[in-house]
């Protein structure tokens, strides 16, 4: 009996043993997934981390940065937060920050278009002044030197006022002249004229085509602007070409620069300006800002007219075509200067003012002994009988301008040439 104890205790120490054994065995099993699931979220924590220093570092800036922060610019860090909750989340955050950004930006353009639309009326205001008061100085003086200073007073008054009137264009205005129906060609003399560098324009073509009168300021502004760009963007030396020809469904402005040109990205962003598709921010235009394009294209969204600013000029600089349809296109003939002008598509608002006509000076009708031409004075505050051309700055075209300085220079030499030989001829009938 004594024997067959210790055989039992061996046996329950093996069962035991056995027992101890399948339970260490299994606890380092249980040990062995805790630590991989410690170690996944450990991981996971950690990419929750980066994620979330990544929505700070790079994807917020980015939305703020990018035009339209509706689209997020920059995805997630980590492929394997996808479709979870957390990145549900930082969607909802991306969300928030970008309606936070656009309300922002939109309170920002509206200020800054109310301030600067404010200030260019009274701009506009000032220089219609100006030119009132350069117009009654031409028909005070006679004095050669004195109207080649002032005509080029009145060239920089008329540039001072294109800038005023584009950036007042942009901010929401109408353009605020209204003008006769006017040969496409003198359209273009006329926007030669707003420019600094007009002796360097060459214009070919002629096209017995007509621009409506609802559309003769804004074509004049648009290519004005394109010429300015040409000019400015090419050598001093160079010539900017501009071909005004018909086409089959209305007439085309082709100018020709030959200046550094624009790399595609520079093209893409001239197009979507021209385009006239979605609002200008006008805080966003560099710095400093760049007016020119976006004009443009609020003047093409406005009144039906395309410009396009993608193609090579033959001289190597950039070629701006401006597309005129058949529906702002007329003849002479078929509308005469003085049938009633049409209305702008939009009336204007109630709380912009129309600018002071430009007063016109009376024809010279009879010259003096001496060859100068007589006019006729007539008060500033008389309005001018006829709506100024659309190729007149101040009531002159360039070619007018120069005719009457030619006419005033050969005047006032023959007079003192016949007022010398008047004084020689009764000297000689006194001795």
């Amino acid at each position: 009996m004594t024997e067959r104890i210790p055989e039992a205790v061996i046996w329950c120490l093996a069962v035991g043993l056995i027992a101890v054994a399948v339970l260490l065995v299994r606890e380092r099993g249980i040990s062995a997934r805790q630590r991989t699931r410690n170690a996944e979220l450990k991981d996971g924590l950690r990419a929750r981390d980066e994620e979330l220093r990544h929505l700070v570092a790079a994807r917020l800036p980015a939305l703020e940065d990018a035009p339209h922060p509706q689209a997020p610019a920059v995805g997630l860090l980590d492929g394997r937060l996808a479709d979870t909750e957390f990145a549900k989340c930082l969607d909802g955050v991306l969300e928030r920050f970008a309606g936070a950004v656009e309300h922002a930006r939109s309170r920002a353009d509206q200020s800054a278009k109310a301030a600067l639309k404010a200030s260019m009326r009274s701009i506009q205001a000032l220089a219609n002044e100006q030119q009132v008061s350069i117009a009654e100085m031409q028909d005070r003086h006679d004095n050669p030197g004195v109207l080649r200073d002032l005509l080029e007073i009145d060239h920089a008054n008329a540039q001072f006022g294109r800038r005023a009137q584009a950036i007042a264009v942009l901010c929401g205005s109408w353009p605020g002249r209204q003008r006769a129906t006017s040969a496409l060609i003198e359209a273009v003399r006329g926007a030669t004229s707003r420019i600094r560098d007009y002796r360097r324009i060459r214009i070919n073509g002629e096209v017995d085509i007509a621009v409506r009168s609802r559309a003769v300021e804004p074509v004049v502004l648009a290519v004005a602007e394109l010429l300015d760009n040409a000019a400015r963007h090419s050598q001093p030396g160079t010539n900017v070409e501009v071909t005004v020809q018909t086409v089959h469904n209305g007439a085309c402005v082709v100018i020709d620069d030959a200046g550094v040109g624009m790399d595609a990205r520079a093209a893409e962003h001239a197009a979507e300006l021209l385009a006239g598709t979605h609002a200008v921010d006008v805080t966003r235009l560099g710095d400093p800002p760049r007016f020119g394009f976006a004009v443009i294209g609020a003047l093409t969204e406005r009144y039906g007219f395309n410009v396009s600013v993608d193609t090579l000029s033959p001289y190597g600089g950039v070629r701006a075509v401006v597309f005129l349809p058949a529906a702002l296109l007329t003849h002479l003939d078929a509308d005469p200067v003085g049938a009633p002008a049409d209305l702008d598509p939009a009336p204007a608002p109630a709380a912009e003012p129309e600018p002071t006509p430009e007063p016109r000076p009376e024809p010279a009708e009879a010259t003096t002994l001496g060859g100068l031409p007589k006019r006729r004075r007539r008060s500033a505050r008389q309005p001018a009988p006829q709506p100024a051309p659309a190729d007149e700055v101040g009531g002159r075209s360039a070619e007018e301008n120069a005719r009457r300085m030619g006419a005033f220079a050969r005047g006032t030499s023959s007079g003192r040439a016949a007022r010398h030989t008047l004084h020689e001829n009764e000297g000689n009938s006194q001795e």
